[in-house]
């Protein structure tokens, strides 16, 4: 079963499930998880081949809506579900696939569509980081530069990087991120719809929801609302946190009372 950091204990509502995007981990998301879980419980997950979680080959998002449909099982078999960009497309995958298990969707800041680019080059950038003459973050953070110029992208890919132990060693399964990619970057062909209630909440300074995927989204999720975070981007959670919350918390208050 997936890693599962537990904020508060179980209440009134469901527990919210909590999936990172792609090179994240459950602890990116400790401050929102703590705070939401002042009235319900939240269940904040590292994802396969990432974190504590289990490793695999298997990188698509038919297994991950299976590792997120088990941690569900296993505290009550029903939840409310965030994900962001690759733990958005998860959970969009679990809502129409096991529609059952899902109270309410948030999806931020990704839509149910493939992507050109790749984050390949990040992944071969960690790759070739010598980790034999890394001491401190800083010192790996320095090494990265050359290949990763953005200080917030360093920064976040760093988090990943554990220096306990005997040697630094990246809480990431590169090989199977690496030839995943394409799956990752896609979206399965799914004929279903989730009736339930839907949020997807986007970044304004972000290019990965547009207006050409309202159709799509309002074709599998026929509930769902669209909202944006001005001037926040694809991280948005971390860029605004608090109009983050205040939006997340909104929908999930009409969620249960209704419109």
């Amino acid at each position: 079963m997936l890693h599962t950091v537990i904020h508060g204990d179980p209440g009134g509502a469901p527990p919210l499930l909590i999936a990172h995007g792609l090179f994240g981990s459950a602890r990116n998301w400790g401050v929102l998880a703590r705070r939401l879980s002042d009235d319900r419980q939240v269940l904040a997950v590292d994802m396969r081949n990432h974190g504590a979680s289990p490793r695999s080959p298997r990188h698509g998002y038919e297994e991950m809506a299976g590792d997120l449909a088990e941690v569900i099982a296993a505290h009550g078999g029903r939840a409310d579900v965030l994900g962001h960009s690759m733990g958005g497309k998860a959970a969009m995958v679990l809502a129409l696939t096991r529609p059952g298990l899902v109270g309410s969707l948030v999806v931020a800041d990704i839509a149910p569509a493939a992507y050109t680019h790749t984050q390949l080059p990040l992944v071969r950038a960690m790759r070739g980081l010598d980790l034999s003459v890394v001491a401190t973050r800083r010192d790996a953070d320095a090494a990265l530069a050359g290949e990763v110029p953005d200080p917030a992208v360093r920064a976040f890919l760093l988090q990943s990087l554990e220096l306990k132990g005997d040697r630094p060693r990246w809480l990431l399964n590169l090989d199977a991120l690496e030839a995943e990619m394409p799956r990752i970057m896609g979206f399965p062909g799914i004929e279903a719809r989730f009736g339930g209630p839907a949020l997807f909440l986007s970044g304004g300074a972000s290019d990965y929801v547009g207006a050409e995927h309202a159709d799509l989204i309002r074709g599998l999720f026929p509930r769902a609302e669209q909202a944006t975070i001005p001037d926040a981007g694809h991280w948005l959670h971390a860029e605004a946190p608090r109009e983050f919350e205040t939006a997340l918390r909104a929908f999930l208050d009409r969620a249960v009372t209704g419109p």
